[in-house]
């Protein structure tokens, strides 16, 4: 962000030609790769610490699977954790840099603010794309990892005030939108006294039983949209021990590639 500020007062012209050249055609590329026969993955970090395991996961998941399409949504809590301060924790660049990885998007992104998707296409403007809905169209999972206390609350809630809520509110629930059941993985992490909080077992009973996948004998969903994947018991960056670390990331790769019927030519 300060860099562009900073060429944006020396050199307004090329900002602008630099803006458009990076940005247009962004969102009918979505549009477009829906139908590029490659299996696709939205994943999405709000913010916990875990963030810092998304790399990982793509990592494996791309070197597995090279055919894999990977969108990333990132809150803007989420973005603090991944800005290079770290050899764990790149630029979102170098994450945009990464094999198999096709966007990030960020809350700007939907209103042509974003460095993603700028003015030209992003400002809306009737028979237009509208992000969180094309992303939505595009995924065949969304994985929410990690799943942050506040995300949590809002998805339960049916809040949709950002990008990641806005494209999990607007989910095909049970097919009749999109002609097929997709789920949503989530992967909560959060402090050991957050987890066990009465509200958070409320919330989670939400996704888990009320809106939780059932399946027929066959592996075919027959209801729900969401799927669980609980946090195990470490000590946690707070320096607290107990529950609410998010589940080991090897877990949630497989978890992806089993729900995704991904193999080893995927």
């Amino acid at each position: 962000m300060a860099s562009a500020t900073a060429i944006n007062t020396s050199a307004p012209t090329t900002l602008t030609t630099t803006t458009t050249t990076t940005t247009t055609n962004a969102l009918s590329e979505l549009i477009t790769s829906r139908n590029d026969g490659r299996p696709h993955l939205l994943l999405a970090c709000s913010g916990s610490v875990a963030t810092i395991k998304a790399p990982n996961i793509i990592t494996a998941l791309t070197t597995a699977h090279p055919n894999l399409s990977i969108r990333l949504i990132l809150t803007a809590s989420a973005t603090n954790f991944l800005a290079g301060q770290s050899p764990e924790q790149p630029t979102l660049s170098a994450l945009r840099a990464l094999p198999g990885v096709d966007g990030i998007y960020h809350d700007a992104d939907e209103w042509g603010r974003g460095p993603s998707i700028g003015a030209e296409e992003g400002v809306w403007r009737r028979g237009g794309g509208i992000l969180h809905i094309e992303l939505r169209r595009w995924a065949d999972l969304m994985a929410v990892v990690p799943l942050s206390a506040n995300t949590l609350a809002k998805v339960v809630n049916g809040l949709c005030d950002n990008l990641l809520t806005s494209v999990v509110r607007a989910w095909d629930a049970d097919g009749r939108v999109d002609g097929r059941r997709k789920r949503i993985l989530v992967a909560p992490a959060m402090n050991t006294a957050m987890w066990l909080h009465p509200i958070t077992a409320r919330q989670i009973r939400v996704l888990s039983e009320d809106w939780g996948v059932r399946e027929d004998g066959d592996g075919d969903v027959v209801s729900g949209w969401f799927e669980v994947l609980r946090p195990q018991e470490k000590s946690l960056a707070c320096g607290d021990v107990g529950d609410g670390a998010m589940k080991e990331w090897t877990e949630i790769v497989r978890a992806i590639e089993a729900r995704m019927g991904l193999t080893s030519t995927s």
